[in-house]
């Protein structure tokens, strides 16, 4: 590493150095040199032509590592060489209008004294690790710093389903106080945000379980990804809730809209019936054919009305008297 040349910080989203638990911020985008004290973490932008240079000149680095670094292969997967740890995650993509949350990838290699994260697009919880880190966080190996990374991914999914959590609450709140049922597209949206929420634990509960399988990695890394799965089993088991909360939520509202038409439905019959009669009557009076009775009389129509509206006043009694009338 001691012959590697440090670059403009463009490709530089943050850095720290963490030694005696203390972080102090980078503004160069430099490995650290051999048997170095503390521990180093970069956070890089894969979209800067310089990063991924940087990266492919790193000497220690073994070359799988820097195709996990390079390659913008979405899919979540682990790898172990010697000393050298690294992830694909799947992360929620952060969008500055503060949109519908989409998923990204975190990638990470950790190696003696160094943790390298790097993503195309910026990520939740990269912010997150920020401030966990300004709040005085100071990982001293890499263990640690992997430690902190699941745990801060572990708290933008909490955060998400909890936000999911609160409007399912509300929703359920507004119908039982007003009634007033609330737009499709706010369940179509809920619904998008649950499968990738539980798309993204998927993912990350296999990568973690492939390193804790496959690769056989020991203390302190076994624990700690240990610990991680729980917590993303934890998460998707809430997630799993807030989803048969929606479900159970919309089947209320689905049996609400049924009940409103068949009543709808069950007006329109009795208003039917009881009409049906005066219709028969005035059609008949409406065939201007000759022998019709009172169509000479003065008070022709107003027989014509009364026999109308007295058929349709007697089913109407029927109606009642069968029980037909509900309220």
């Amino acid at each position: 590493m001691d012959s590697l040349k440090a670059i403009e910080r463009s490709g530089l989203i943050w850095g720290f150095d963490f030694r005696d638990g203390v972080s102090t911020p980078l503004h160069q985008m430099t490995a650290p040199q051999p048997g170095a004290p503390g521990f180093r973490w970069l956070h890089l932008n894969l979209a800067d032509q310089r990063t991924q240079r940087w990266i492919a000149s790193l000497a220690d680095l073994p070359p799988a590592a820097k195709d996990l670094l390079l390659n913008l292969d979405q899919r979540a997967h682990a790898l172990t060489e010697g000393e050298v740890v690294g992830f694909v995650m799947p992360d929620v993509e952060r969008d500055f209008d503060e949109g519908e949350p989409r998923i990204a990838a975190l990638r990470f290699v950790i190696l003696p004294g160094l943790m390298l994260s790097a993503r195309l697009h910026p990520t939740r919880s990269a912010d997150v690790i920020k401030e966990r880190i300004l709040g005085g966080a100071a990982p001293a190996d890499g263990p640690q710093a992997l430690d902190l990374m699941l745990a801060c991914l572990a708290e933008t999914v909490r955060r998400i389903v909890a936000d999911a959590d609160a409007t399912v609450q509300r929703i359920e709140d507004q119908l039982l106080d007003t009634g007033r049922t609330p737009d499709a597209r706010t369940f179509v949206t809920l619904r998008g945000l649950m499968v990738r929420m539980h798309r993204l634990l998927q993912g990350g509960r296999a990568v973690l379980r492939d390193l804790d399988d496959e690769f056989e990695v020991e203390e302190p890394w076994s624990g700690l990804i240990g610990r991680a799965g729980k917590r993303l089993l934890t998460l998707d088991g809430d997630l799993l809730q807030v989803q048969s909360q929606l479900r159970l939520l919309r089947e209320e509202i689905d049996l609400q809209a049924t009940q409103r038409t068949n009543q709808n439905l069950y007006l329109l019959s009795i208003l039917t019936a009881t009409m049906m009669p005066a219709t028969l009557v005035t059609g008949l009076f409406g065939m201007n054919t000759g022998g019709l009775p009172w169509q000479t009389h003065p008070w022709g129509t107003l027989v014509a009305t009364g026999l109308a509206v007295g058929s349709a006043v007697a089913v109407f009694v029927a109606l009642r008297l069968a029980g037909f009338m509900r309220r």
